[in-house]
């Protein structure tokens, strides 16, 4: 069985950020390395929240506070899927719960990836090249 995390390119680094960071610093970091979400992180490197594009069209539609700490704009308690998770349980859970972005994590739940939604395409693309078309 492929694990979630191996399943997806392993290369698929998120961009993490403190609790405290404000907002305006986490959307230039987002923008400059070209990520479509930053994964909030605890000391112990443990996702606790997660701020993506949607966010950040939320924040400058309602006229947020840019400079105001990540943390009031993020997501709480982000649905994570475990490293040695299968592929199709990842893609389930992000369905089930209607994200584009889904942090891994390890057996102690620290961050080890994110699975995104172009990664998945990225996989079919690539499991079509390799095996063609099914009929």
């Amino acid at each position: 069985m492929y694990s979630a995390y191996k399943s997806i390119d392993a290369a698929v680094k998120p961009l993490t950020t403190a609790p405290q960071t404000p907002v305006r610093e986490v959307v230039k970091m987002m923008y400059t390395q070209g990520k479509s979400a930053a994964v909030v992180v605890d000391q112990d490197n443990r996702p606790i929240g997660i701020f993506t594009e949607r966010d950040v069209v939320r924040v400058v539609a309602t006229g947020g506070n840019l400079d105001a700490p990540v943390e009031e704009y993020m997501t709480r308690n982000p649905v994570v899927v475990r490293d040695n998770e299968s592929l199709t349980k990842a893609l389930a859970l992000m369905i089930e719960h209607r994200v584009r972005h889904l942090p891994v994590v390890d057996q102690e739940g620290k961050l080890v990836g994110i699975i995104t939604a172009s990664s998945i395409t990225e996989v079919l693309k690539r499991y079509k090249e390799e095996v063609g078309e099914l009929e």
